[in-house]
């Protein structure tokens, strides 16, 4: 079995605290840290842990956000939402935002497969009025055909036939007693 020897040096650590206001992560879980104060405008950069603290350095016009010392990312500073973090007392100084980031792509579309999916306007006339045809009132005589005189009339032929079949409903009544 062979032992390895142990370092015998000591690892230097930094044990400073930094001077002025600082922030400190109130919330249970990791929040974003943006590159300018406003979570549509800006793209994430990176993310603060619970009860991690970072140097505090200035607010946002409207005092929602905190810009704080973040190194890694370019000009090494960063911004945190306000109500997320817990700002130690101090002034802090406002400072204007930066410059909206410009997208990495911009869109653009082909003119000639934008013009497949056009629809062409097509002119249309406006309405014309155009008159109804003449009304035509069909009229009624009483008068008969002269071929039909010896017609029975319908009401006459209505009552026979009601007549017949109370008859025969009186008859079916006597049979079943």
């Amino acid at each position: 079995m062979v032992l390895a020897q142990q370092p015998t040096g000591s690892v230097p650590t930094v044990t400073g605290t930094p001077t002025g206001p600082t922030v400190k992560v109130i919330y249970s879980e990791q929040i974003n840290v943006r590159s300018g104060p406003s979570s549509w405008l800006y793209p994430i950069i990176g993310v603060l842990l619970p009860n991690e603290t970072a140097p505090a350095l200035g607010r946002s016009p409207g005092g929602d956000w905190i810009m704080i010392e973040y190194p890694g990312v370019p000009g090494g500073v960063a911004w945190v939402y306000g109500p997320l973090v817990f700002l130690s007392p101090g002034t802090l100084p406002i400072i204007d935002p930066p410059p909206t980031p410009t997208p990495r792509t911009t869109a653009t579309l082909d003119p000639t497969l934008a013009a497949a999916y056009e629809t062409p306007l097509v002119p249309t006339r406006l309405p014309t009025f155009t008159p109804p045809a003449p009304l035509t009132i069909p009229t009624y005589t009483d008068a008969l055909p002269a071929g039909n005189a010896s017609r029975i009339p319908t009401g006459l032929l209505i009552v026979a036939l009601g007549l017949v079949g109370l008859f025969g409903a009186f008859i079916s009544f006597l049979r079943g007693r």
